[in-house]
C-alpha cells in the first residue's frame, strides 16, 4: 500500500541513511493522472505516495530502481506521452524528474583490528560504507569509532560470517594465519560476497588455494578470493599507504570495476607443480609469510 506522507518518509530515510529517488511531476499537459508538483519516493524496498498509478508509474519506479542499483547521483528529466505506446489512454503529456537523494551504502565486514584496519577506519568514515568491525581483542579497538562503524567484540569471529547481510564486502586482516583460513572457508561457503579480500602474499595465496581445494572448493569459487589485496600502483609498507591502496580497491569494486584475483600466470610444468605442492605441505600453517611486505600486512 502506498503511503501519502512522503515528507515524513524522506526524513526517516535520511535518518537511516537509506538512499531513494524522488520522482516529481514537473509538467502536465492535457489529460494526465496527477498534476505538476506531485511527488513519489522510491527506495530499494519501498514506494511512498503515488504519481497516479498505471503503466507510467510502473515505468517511473523501474527507472528509479535502476538509478539506485547503479548508484547514480545526478538528476534526470524524462518526457512521457500518455498514449497507447505507454499503455495509457489519457492522451496527455507528463514530464518527470528523477532526483537521487542520499547515497547507497555498502556493507563491509572488516575482520581484524590491527594497524592496517585502524588506518582504514578513518578513510572508510568518509565513504558510503556501513562497516561491521570484528575482532576478539577488546584492547585493540580505539576508544572512538566513526558513526558508520559497528564494533563487534566476539570470541567467535568465524560465527559472525553467517550473521552478515547478503552481498556484503569482506576484508580479512587478522593477526592469526589459521583464523584467516577459517574465515576464508566460511566466506567462500556463503558464496554471496560482493568482494572478498584476504591480507597476504602470493605464497600465502598458494597455500590457501591448496588447502581450500583439499576441502572441496573448486577453482571458480576460490578465484573469488582476492589475495594479495590493494591497488598495484600504490606501493609502500606503511599502514596508511596500505589502507589507501586497499580502500581504492574497494571503491573500484562498488563502482563496478572487475577486480583481478592476482594469481601468477600458470607456466609451471607438472613436476614443478608437484614440487611446489610438497613444499607447501612441509610448511606450518601458522608460518608468517608477510614479514617482507608480501603485499600487505595487518
Amino acid at each position: 500500500m502506498f503511503k501519502d506522507n512522503w515528507i515524513q518518509a524522506l526524513a526517516e530515510f535520511e535518518a537511516k541513511g537509506t538512499p531513494c529517488v524522488m520522482v516529481t511531476v514537473l509538467e502536465d499537459k492535457g489529460s494526465a493522472p496527477r498534476g505538476a508538483g506531485t511527488k513519489m519516493l522510491v527506495s530499494q524496498n519501498e514506494v511512498i505516495a503515488t504519481i497516479g498509478g498505471g503503466h507510467l508509474e510502473h515505468v517511473a519506479m523501474k527507472t528509479a530502481h535502476e538509478m539506485l542499483a547503479r548508484g547514480e547521483s545526478d538528476m534526470k528529466i524524462e518526457h512521457f506521452n500518455l498514449g497507447a505506446r505507454l499503455g495509457q489512454c489519457c492522451g496527455g503529456m507528463v514530464t518527470l524528474s528523477f532526483e537521487p537523494i542520499g547515497q547507497q551504502r555498502h556493507a563491509l565486514a572488516l575482520f581484524g583490528a590491527g594497524h592496517v584496519a585502524k588506518a582504514m577506519i578513518h578513510i572508510l568514515a568518509t565513504l558510503p560504507f556501513n562497516v561491521i568491525w570484528i575482532d576478539e581483542r577488546e584492547d585493540q579497538f580505539p576508544d572512538v569509532i566513526p558513526d558508520n562503524v559497528e564494533m563487534r567484540l566476539t570470541d567467535d569471529p568465524v560465527g559472525e560470517v553467517s550473521t552478515l547481510p547478503t552481498n556484503s564486502m569482506y576484508l580479512v586482516l587478522t593477526h592469526n594465519h589459521q583464523l584467516d583460513f577459517d574465515l576464508s572457508r566460511a566466506i567462500l561457503k556463503r558464496g554471496d560476497a560482493k568482494y572478498f579480500g584476504l591480507i597476504g602474499s602470493l605464497s600465502k595465496r598458494k597455500r590457501f588455494d591448496y588447502r581450500l581445494k583439499e576441502r572441496g572448493f573448486d577453482d571458480e569459487t576460490i578465484n573469488t578470493m582476492i589475495c594479495p589485496i590493494g591497488m598495484d600502483a600504490v606501493k609502500g609498507k606503511h599502514p596508511a599507504e596500505i589502507a589507501v591502496s586497499v580502500t581504492g580497491e574497494l571503491i573500484a569494486c562498488y563502482q563496478g570495476e572487475q577486480i583481478a584475483n592476482k594469481r601468477e600466470p600458470s607456466s609451471h610444468s607438472a613436476s614443478q607443480k608437484q614440487a611446489e605442492k610438497l613444499s607447501i605441505l612441509k610448511r606450518e600453517p601458522e608460518d608468517n609469510d608477510n614479514k617482507n611486505n608480501e603485499k600487505i600486512r595487518a
